[in-house]
């Protein structure tokens, strides 16, 4: 065997050094690959424990009601492409909207971008149930910008939106409780809404009490006493049912309901008030 590589060198000693060049380069290129790779491994997984620590403290604000902090915080990723960030970007700027402090301009503003996000949050990942409900809301949420028609049509995006969250899981309480609330809204629509409806549309939306009480018992079943406003609802809608004596026990637990927000302070009162109202004609 040695003899035999002395004639191919001596024969072509050219093409000997470029194939021992080419070997070199070969290996080199392997290491630097590898070296690559596992660089993008570690890249990788800094990035996920960065967006993983990201979602803790956005979690750990919204718990503690710190609106501005939290959509500070939010707003520095709002380029990302992870629909985690990018749902809960879409909730910021909602509750934001929301704050008394804020003007009837920036809120406009704010609930469209909030709107955008949630909307990008459910292009990135269709199976996030938190994604189809915060686009639900969102869409909503700008409808009194939009004009009756679009309003209406909007009305089966919300439905579509809802009923997929409550599919994707069956276990959150608050999209259970807004399905039962577009019920609820469409139950009680009045006449007039009603034919400006079906002059628009040749089957415009439509629901029932008994549907959206379904919902409410529902969302109090999967998570009991987890909003008080499921409970007023439940009450309101026990009410539009004529029993009075579910209505009086729903309101109740709504009026004495712990205020832990300033809408549950407003929950208790519209239940007392209530409370009063169909107690005084007894």
């Amino acid at each position: 065997m040695p003899v035999i590589l002395h004639v191919e060198v001596i024969g072509n000693p050219g093409a000997f050094k470029r194939s021992l060049l080419f070997s070199a380069l070969s290996y080199l290129g392997f290491e630097a690959y590898q070296v690559i790779s596992q660089a993008a491994v570690v890249h990788a997984a800094a990035k996920v424990f960065r967006v993983e620590e990201i979602l803790e403290q956005a979690d750990y604000l919204y718990e503690s009601g710190e609106t501005e902090k939290l959509y500070q915080l939010l707003s520095q990723y709002k380029e990302s492409e992870d629909a985690e960030l990018l749902w809960r970007l879409a909730r910021a700027s909602r509750d934001k909207a929301q704050l008394s402090g804020t003007s009837e301009e920036e809120k406009k503003l704010l609930l469209y971008e909030a709107l955008e996000y949630a909307k990008r949050a459910l292009e990135k990942n269709e199976s996030s149930f938190a994604a189809h409900k915060w686009y639900a809301i969102c869409i909503s949420d700008v409808g009194d910008y939009e004009g009756i028609r679009a309003k209406i049509a909007n009305a089966y995006v919300i439905k579509e939106h809802f009923e997929k969250a409550i599919e994707l899981n069956p276990k959150d309480a608050t999209a259970i409780h807004l399905m039962g609330i577009w019920c609820y809204t469409f139950a009680e629509m009045p006449w007039y809404q009603r034919r400006i409806a079906k002059m628009l549309f040749a089957t415009p939306p439509s629901s029932t009490y008994e549907e959206a009480l379904g919902y409410f018992h529902r969302a109090e079943q999967v998570d009991p006493n987890f909003y008080s406003k499921n409970l007023l609802l439940l009450g309101k809608t026990y009410l539009k049912l004529h029993n009075k004596k579910l209505a009086a026990f729903w309101l109740t637990k709504a009026k004495d309901y712990p205020a832990h927000t300033e809408e549950d302070k407003q929950i208790q009162t519209e239940a007392a008030q209530l409370l009063t109202g169909f107690s005084d004609k007894n």
